[in-house]
């Protein structure tokens, strides 16, 4: 299952709407992925096995997870962070939301 990140991470100053990302959701939320953000835009960071990274909440950090070969959490996530991530992750399936998850 080969997907690299889709987009890249949103600068810390750049709005809350980058093309790409629809109003108020954060960069990690895939563009097909109709769930709402939990928690604040920034909680974690995903890095793809090419090294390419996304800043999201836990909700969409944990969904793209899932569905990323190699994929891992920032080692600077704090702990909690990164825990719920990969938690929640080992639920999901790869692109939960093409199911309706």
């Amino acid at each position: 299952m080969e997907r690299r990140l889709d987009h890249a991470p949103t600068p810390p100053t750049a709005p809350a709407a980058t093309p790409g990302t629809a109003q108020g959701r954060c960069a990690a939320a895939a563009a097909q992925d109709p769930t709402r953000c939990e928690g604040p835009h920034d909680a974690a960071t995903i890095v793809d096995r090419h090294g390419k990274e996304v800043a999201g909440c836990i909700h969409h950090c944990a969904r793209i997870l899932a569905g990323l070969d190699g994929a891992r959490v920032h080692p600077f996530v704090p702990a909690a962070h990164a825990l719920e991530i990969y938690s929640r992750a080992r639920e999901l399936p790869p692109f939960a939301w093409e199911i309706g998850r």
